[in-house]
């Protein structure tokens, strides 16, 4: 689901020097911070600059479309759901990749390869990357590999929401039921954003 805009032509194995380079942009922060609707916002100024553009995101994530991204306040953009992101190029096909300038990756903590599909399209294959993504799990560790590509990022953008029990700025995502593992796909039936003295006191209560 690309835009039509101009085409780029480099072949994945030719090095020419006057292609020009990628880019790898990151907008991270806690549930409910407004990252897709900062990310979309970055996709449709691109299309607005006549580039041609494509959405990605985890297969994994089923809560409100399976072939769109979509906002927690209904905004709607049509995506590629994937398990996983090495797979996009043989699956899009290469000539159609060839002519993509930009790709938007939304809830991009649940891919695993994402550190080498960055490195791939923006260091060999000069596109631009946008990744949307959580930075932290609601026990504020490292969420999948979206911090492994702060490296390689030229910019990255952290947002904040607001807290839901004092209305101050939230940092952190906390989580309201008994579940343990990692990855628990949910909404705001199960996480809310807090600041840090709610998170606090949410560990010792």
């Amino acid at each position: 689901m690309a835009y039509s805009s101009s085409s780029l032509s480099l072949s994945p194995d030719t090095k020419d020097l006057s292609h020009p380079s990628g880019e790898v942009h990151v907008i991270v922060g806690p549930m409910f911070a407004g990252k897709t609707t900062a990310l979309l916002r970055r996709i449709k100024s691109e299309l607005n600059a006549v580039r041609n553009v494509v959405m990605l995101k985890s297969s994994k994530d089923t809560r409100y479309a399976i072939d769109s991204v979509v906002t927690h306040d209904g905004v709607k953009f049509p995506c590629w759901a994937l398990p996983n992101l090495l797979s996009f190029r043989e699956e899009y096909g290469h000539d159609a990749y060839q002519k993509l300038d930009v790709i938007g990756i939304d809830e991009a903590q649940f891919f695993e390869d994402l550190y080498e599909f960055c490195c791939k399209a923006a260091d060999e294959d000069g596109k631009t990357v946008i990744v949307a993504g959580l930075d932290g799990d609601y026990l504020r560790r490292s969420f999948g590999s979206v911090l492994h590509i702060i490296p390689l990022a030229d910019s990255v953008t952290k947002l904040t929401a607001r807290c839901e029990v004092c209305g101050k700025r939230a940092f952190f995502t906390l989580r309201k039921t008994e579940d343990q593992e990692t990855e628990l796909i949910g909404g705001a039936d199960v996480y809310m954003p807090v600041c840090r003295m709610h998170y606090m006191n949410s560990q010792v209560a």
